[in-house]
C-alpha cells in the first residue's frame, strides 16, 4: 500500500487519542499499563502504518503524533519483514515536508519525527534507486530549513546532529558490521561537510549580534553547539570509547580535516563564543574545545603542532584571567577536563616551549589551589586537575627542554593544597552533618593515587608538611583522649583528620616507585611510618572501648601500600627505613614488621569480626601476605571463640560469611608451607571442621533444622577457601580423601532440601566446581583408584539434583532470575566443564558399563539450557562465559552427543554460537569460534566418509545430523557471511579464532560462499571491484579441499587477510 493513499480509519482516531491521553497523563497505574498494552496491539497490527498517518494528519493533541513518530520509527528499524524500498522513501519525504509545514510542533514530537528520519537514513543508506544512493541527501535535504525561518532552521540542525548522532550508535538490532560500515561511508562521505556548515553557522551566528532573550535564537545557537559537538565526538576509526577512558581519549580526525584545524579562527571561533555568550552556553563550547585539544598528534607536523598548541594555550590563559563564567559548576567542570587534556595529548617538553607559559603555569597552579580549598564545590570535578598536575610530574624526569618547567616551585603548593583542605573538611562535615567523602572509598582512592605521584616531587617538602600536621593532630587526640572533659565532637574531629592523613601517608608511600627514591627518601618514609605505627599501637590500646571504622579502614589502605614497596625480596634490607623503624619501635628488619602486620590482623578478626568492611580488608591484606611469606602457626587459630566473624550469629545475612574463603584461603597456604605429607598435621588443623560437619549430620539425622543451614553455609565457604589453597596433589588428596565419603551425602542433602535458596545453594555448588577443577594437576589418582569416576558419579548426582528441582521454579520475576535461577545454572555448567576436562575420568567407561551418570549430567545440562532464553545468555557475562566454555568442550570431545540431540536443540545451540560470534566480550567470541570450528569439522570429517565406499557405515546420531543440517544450510551459511564481515571489514581483536572455522565453513558452502563473494566485489566502487577480485582469488590460491592442520595454517585467512584487501570500502 503507498504511504499517500488515505485510508478512511476516523473511527479508530478518537479510540487512539484517548489511549495516548490514558498512558501519558493519567496518574492510575492499572489505567496506564491497560492504554499501553492496547497501545503495544496497536502498534503491531497489520494496518499500524495507514492509523499513524491518520494520527499524524488528524489527531488533535501532541500525544498521538508522538504515539505515530514512535510507531512509525520502530516499523522501519524492524529487521524481520522490513518496509519496501519505495515506502520508506516515501515515509521519508512525508516527515520533512510534515516538519517543513508545521515547525512549531510540540518539542517532543519534532524530536521524534526527526529520530524517526534519521532512523531512516541510516538503515537506507547503502541503498540504491537508479544508481543513486537515495538516502544519502541528507545536506540538500535540510537547506530548505536553514534558507527559511529560525524555526525551520533549528529543526534543520537539529536533524543534522539527531543523524550524526543516530550513525554514531551503535544498536542491538542489527549487526556491528553493518553499523561500522554505515558510520565509515558517512565520516568520509557527509560528516566534514556537515562539521564546516556548523562552524559556518556559528561565524554567522557569532557576527551577528545574537538577541538571546530571544527564545528561538536562544534555541538556534544551542542546536548549533550540539551538533559541532556531536560531530566531533564521532567514533572516526570505530573504537568505541567511553566516559570511563575520558582520561585517556584521543580525537582520531580524519587527514582530510587538517584544513579546519591548521586554521587558526576555528580554535578561535569556541573562545570568543565562550566570551561572548551567556554562561549556560558556555558548557557546550568548552566540551567542544575538549574534543579540539584532543585532536590526534600526528595530524600536524612539529611545528604545526607548537603553533595549534600554543593558540590553544593562550586561549586557556585568558579564561583563567577572566574567570567569572567558571562560578557555573558545568562550566568549571568542562574546564577542569580541558585543562587535563593539555598533558594527555601534549608532552611537558612542548608545553615549556609555549611563549606564555610561565604565567599559564602559575594561573593554573593558583585554580587548583583554589579548587582544592573550596572542596565542597563540584567535588567531582578534582580528578581532572589532579589528573593534570599527576602527568605534569610524571614528566619531570624526562623533560629534555631547557626552559624552565617550575613544577618545583608549584606541585608542593598543589600537595599542599589538597592536604589542608581535607583536613579542614572534617570539621565543617561533622558540625553541619554533610555527606562524607571518605564514605566513597573509590573516590578517596582514585584521588589518592594522582596525589602519590605529585606527592613525590619535591618530597622533602611533602614530608615535612605530612610530619607537622600528623604530630599536631596526634598530640590533640592523645590530650583528647587523657581529658576527661574532652567531648565526643573534638575525639572525631581529631580522628577524621588523622584518617585522612593515614590516607594520605599510604598514598606517598606507594608513590615511591614513580621516581628513583634516594636513601634520604627512604629515611623521611621511615618517619612517617614510625607515625603510623605508634598511632595504630594507641588506637588498639583502646579498641576493647572504642574503635573508629574509617581509622582502621586507612590503616589497612596504609599497610597494604607499605607491603607493595617494602616488604619482599626486591627491597634492600639496609634501607634507611628500616633503619628508622629499628631506632624509634625496635622493629630491625623485615621479619619483625611482618609480626607487627600479623598483630594487627589478629587484632582486627579479634575486635571488628562483626564489621565486614574491617574483615573484608583484613583478610585481603592476610591472603597477599600468605603468597610467599612463612608466619608462625599461630595464626592457624580458627576457631569461632578467637573470631567472632566465624561464629554463627543469628542477625546477620547468609551472604555476610564470604570472608570466611577469603581467610581460610589464606590458612589453607600457610598450611601448605610445611605441611608435606604429614596427615597428623593436617587432621589437626581441620578438627574443627570436623567437629562442625558431625554436628550438621547429627542434625541431619534427627531432622533438627534451627542452625543447620547457617552452620553449614559457613562450612562450605571454609572449605571452599582451604580447596583453593591446596593446589599440590599431596594436600588436595588429603581433603578429598577427608570429605568423601564422609561428607559428600551432605552436600547433595543440602541441595535437595534447600535448592530454592541461592543463599545456601550457591556456596555448596561452588565448593563442589572448586573440588572437581584440575587446578595444578592436583586430581591425578592411583592407576588402580576409581576416584575420579566416583567423583564424576557425585558431580553428575549434585547436577542433576538440582538442576531438576530448580526447573520446578516455575516462572521468576525478571530482576530476580539471576540470583535465584541462572546464578546456580551457570555454577553447574563451569562444574560441568571443569569435570569434562580434567583429564581424570575416562568416558568412555561409563556407556560400556552401563553407567547413566555422565547421560544424566549432559541430559540435565540440556535441560537447563532450554529453560533460558537467548537473550539472557548473552545478558548475563558470567553466565555467558561459563556455557561457552562448557559448549567448546562438549564438541571438542563428546560431538556424538551434539549429534544425537533433538533437531530444535540442535537449532538452538548453533543459535546460540551465532550470536556469541559478534559478543563484546572477546572470551566468548573466541570460544563461539572454536565450537563452530570442532562441528564444521565433524560435520566436513561426516560428509566425507559418507561418500566413500566404506565397511563401516556412518553411526544413527551422524546421518540424522548430517540430515538436520541439509534442512537448514541457512545456520550455518549465516555464520560464513558473520565471519567473513568480522575479518575483512571489522577491528578483529582475536583474528587466528576466527580464521579456524572459516575454511571448514567455505569448504561446506562453496556456492554460498562464491555468491558471498561476488556480492562483498560487486558493494565496493566500480574502480576497485577487479582489485577487490583477485584479493579474493590470492586468499584462496593454494588451498585444498581438506582440513588438515597445514591447510589451514597455509589460508592467508588465518593470518590477517585485510592487508591483501587493502582496496576495501567498509
Amino acid at each position: 500500500m503507498s504511504w499517500s493513499v488515505f485510508l478512511p480509519l476516523h473511527k479508530h482516531l478518537a479510540q487512539l487519542e484517548n489511549l495516548c491521553k490514558q498512558l501519558y497523563e493519567t496518574t492510575d497505574t492499572a489505567t496506564r499499563l491497560q492504554a499501553e498494552k492496547a497501545l503495544v496491539e496497536f502498534t503491531n497490527s497489520p494496518d499500524c502504518l495507514s492509523k499513524c498517518q491518520l494520527l499524524l494528519e488528524r489527531g488533535s493533541s501532541s500525544y498521538s503524533q508522538l504515539l505515530a513518530a514512535t510507531c512509525l520509527t520502530k516499523l522501519v528499524s524492524r529487521t524481520n519483514n522490513p518496509l519496501p524500498l519505495e515506502q520508506r522513501i516515501d515515509i521519508r519525504n512525508y516527515v520533512l515536508n510534515y516538519l517543513a509545514t508545521r515547525p512549531k510542533l510540540a518539542t517532543f514530537v519534532t524530536q521524534a519525527l526527526i529520530q524517526l528520519y534519521a532512523r531512516i537514513t541510516k538503515l537506507g543508506w547503502f541503498d540504491c534507486q537508479k544508481d543513486e544512493y537515495v538516502f544519502r541527501n541528507v545536506i540538500t535535504d535540510v537547506t530548505r530549513f536553514l534558507q527559511d525561518s529560525v524555526e525551520h532552521c533549528i529543526i534543520g540542525v537539529t536533524i543534522l546532529s539527531q543523524l550524526t548522532n543516530e550513525i554514531n550508535q551503535a544498536d542491538t538490532t542489527h549487526p556491528l558490521t553493518k553499523h561500522r560500515k554505515i558510520a565509515s561511508s558517512f565520516r568520509d562521505s557527509s560528516l566534514f561537510d556537515i562539521f564546516t556548515l556548523s562552524c559556518n553557522l556559528l561565524k554567522q551566528a557569532s557576527g551577528k549580534n545574537l538577541n538571546l532573550n530571544d527564545e528561538s535564537q536562544h534555541g538556534l545557537l544551542m542546536q548549533l553547539l550540539k551538533l559541532t559537538h556531536n560531530c566531533l565526538n564521532f567514533d572516526f576509526i570505530g573504537t568505541s570509547t567511553d566516559e570511563s577512558s575520558d582520561d585517556l581519549c584521543t580525537v582520531q580526525i580524519p587527514t582530510s580535516w587538517r584544513s579546519a584545524f591548521l586554521d587558526s579562527s576555528t580554535l578561535q571561533l569556541f573562545f570568543d563564543l565562550y566570551h561572548s555568550i551567556p554562561p549556560s552556553f558556555s558548557p557546550l563550547v568548552l566540551s567542544c574545545l575538549v574534543q579540539i585539544a584532543s585532536v590526534r598528534r600526528s595530524l600536524f607536523n612539529n611545528a604545526e603542532r607548537a603553533k595549534f598548541l600554543s593558540h590553544l594555550v593562550d586561549g586557556v590563559k585568558r579564561i583563567l584571567e577572566n574567570p567569572q563564567s567558571l562560578s557555573d559548576p558545568n562550566n568549571y567542570h568542562e574546564f577542569c577536563r580541558l585543562l587535563a587534556r593539555l598533558k594527555s595529548n601534549y608532552q611537558l617538553g612542548e608545553l615549556v616551549k609555549v611563549e606564555n607559559y610561565p604565567e599559564v603555569i602559575r594561573l593554573i597552579a593558583n585554580f587548583t589551589v583554589t579548587s582544592l580549598q573550596h572542596w565542597e564545590f563540584a567535588p567531582n570535578s578534582v580528578h581532572y586537575l589532579l589528573s593534570l598536575w599527576q602527568r605534569l610530574a610524571a614528566s619531570v624526569p624526562y623533560v629534555k627542554a631547557t626552559e624552565p618547567h617550575m613544577l618545583e616551585t608549584y606541585t608542593p603548593e598543589v600537595t599542599k593544597a589538597y592536604i589542608t583542605s581535607r583536613l579542614e573538611s572534617v570539621h565543617i562535615i561533622l558540625r553541619d552533618g554533610l555527606e562524607d567523602p571518605l564514605d566513597d572509598t573509590g573516590l578517596v582512592q582514585q584521588q589518592l593515587d594522582q596525589l602519590s605521584t605529585i606527592g613525590r616531587c619535591e618530597y622533602e617538602k611533602t614530608c615535612a608538611l605530612l610530619v607537622q600536621l600528623f604530630d599536631q593532630s596526634a598530640q590533640s587526640y592523645q590530650e583528647l583522649l587523657q581529658s576527661a572533659t574532652a567531648s565526643p565532637m573534638d575525639v572525631a574531629v581529631q580522628e577524621g583528620r588523622l584518617t585522612w592523613l593515614v590516607y594520605i601517608i599510604g598514598a606517598v608511600i606507594g608513590g615511591r616507585v614513580s621516581f628513583a627514591s634516594t636513601d634520604e627518601q627512604d629515611a623521611m618514609d621511615g618517619e612517617l611510618v614510625c607515625r603510623v605505627l605508634q598511632l595504630m599501637n594507641l588506637t588498639d590500646s583502646r579498641l576493647a572501648q572504642a574503635g573508629n571504622e574509617k581509622l582502621e579502614l586507612a590503616m589497612l589502605s596504609f599497610f597494604e601500600q607499605f607491603r607493595k614497596i617494602y616488604i619482599g625480596d626486591q627491597v634492600q634490607k639496609s634501607s634507611k627505613l628500616y633503619r628508622r623503624l629499628s631506632e624509634v619501635l625496635g622493629l630491625n628488619d623485615e621479619t619483625m614488621v611482618l609480626s607487627v602486620f600479623i598483630g594487627k590482623i589478629i587484632t582486627n578478626l579479634k575486635y571488628w569480626g562483626r564489621c565486614e568492611p574491617i574483615t573484608s580488608k583484613t583478610l585481603q591484606l592476610l591472603n597477599d601476605l600468605s603468597i610467599g611469606y612463612p608466619f608462625q602457626k599461630s595464626c592457624w587459630v580458627h576457631r569461632s571463640e578467637h573470631f567472632s566473624f566465624l561464629g554463627i550469629n543469628n542477625q546477620s545475612n547468609l551472604t555476610d560469611m564470604r570472608c570466611r574463603t577469603t581467610f581460610y584461603t589464606a590458612l589453607g597456604r600457610l598450611l601448605m608451607v610445611d605441611l608435606g605429607e604429614d596427615e597428623d598435621q593436617y587432621e589437626q588443623f581441620m578438627l574443627p571442621l570436623t567437629a562442625a560437619f558431625e554436628t550438621v549430620a547429627q542434625m541431619f539425622s534427627t531432622n533438627t533444622f534451627n542452625e543447620q543451614e547457617r552452620t553449614l553455609v559457613g562450612l562450605v565457604r571454609d572449605l571452599r577457601g582451604i580447596a583453593f589453597a591446596f593446589n599440590a596433589k599431596t594436600s588436595f588428596m588429603m581433603l578429598f580423601e577427608w570429605i568423601y565419603p564422609s561428607y559428600m551425602p551432605i552436600l547433595q542433602r543440602a541441595i535437595e532440601l534447600w535448592y530454592h535458596d541461592p543463599a545456601c545453594t550457591t556456596p555448596v555448588l561452588k565448593l563442589m566446581a572448586e573440588l572437581v577443577h584440575n587446578r595444578s594437576q592436583r586430581l591425578q589418582f592411583d592407576v588402580s583408584s576409581p576416584n575420579g569416576i566416583l567423583l564424576f558419579r557425585e558431580t553428575s548426582k549434585m547436577i542433576t539434583t538440582y538442576g531438576n528441582r530448580i526447573l520446578t521454579l516455575g516462572e521468576v520475576p525478571k530482576d530476580q532470575v539471576y540470583a535465584l535461577k541462572l546464578k546456580g545454572i551457570s555454577i553447574c555448567f563451569s562444574m560441568l566443564k571443569a569435570a569434562l576436562s580434567g583429564s581424570y575420568v575416562n568416558f568412555g567407561v561409563f556407556r560400556l558399563y552401563g553407567d547413566d551418570a555422565l547421560d544424566n549430567a549432559l541430559q540435565t545440562f540440556i535441560k537447563l539450557l532450554l529453560s533460558i532464553p537467548h537473550s539472557d545468555l548473552l545478558d548475563y557475562p558470567k553466565l555467558s562465559q561459563s556455557y561457552y566454555s562448557l559448549l567448546e568442550v562438549l564438541t571438542q570431545d563428546h560431538m556424538n552427543f551434539i549429534a544425537s540431540l533433538e533437531p530444535h536443540v540442535i537449532m538452538y545451540i548453533l543459535s546460540s554460537i551465532s550470536e556469541g560470534l559478534t559478543a563484546l566480550d572477546t572470551m566468548v567470541c573466541t570460544g563461539c569460534c572454536s565450537c563452530l570450528d570442532h562441528i564444521v569439522t565433524y560435520l566436513f570429517k561426516q560428509l566425507s566418509r559418507s561418500t566413500k565406499k566404506r565397511t563401516t557405515p556412518l553411526t544413527q546420531e551422524s546421518d540424522r545430523f548430517l540430515h538436520i543440517m541439509q534442512q537448514h544450510p541457512e545456520m550455518i551459511q549465516q555464520m560464513l557471511s558473520t565471519v567473513l564481515n568480522i575479518i575483512i571489514f571489522e577491528d578483529c581483536r582475536n583474528q587466528w579464532s576466527m580464521s579456524r572455522p572459516l575454511l571448514g565453513l567455505i569448504l561446506l558452502n562453496e556456492k554460498y560462499f562464491s555468491d558471498l563473494r561476488n556480492s562483498i566485489v560487486n558493494s565496493q566502487p566500480p574502480e576497485k571491484q577487479q582489485a577487490m577480485h583477485l584479493c579474493f582469488e590470492n586468499l584462496m590460491e593454494g588451498i585444498e579441499r581438506n582440513l588438515l592442520t597445514k591447510n589451514r595454517d597455509r589460508s592467508v585467512w588465518a593470518k590477517d587477510p585485510r592487508p591483501s584487501c587493502g582496496v576495501l570500502s567498509p
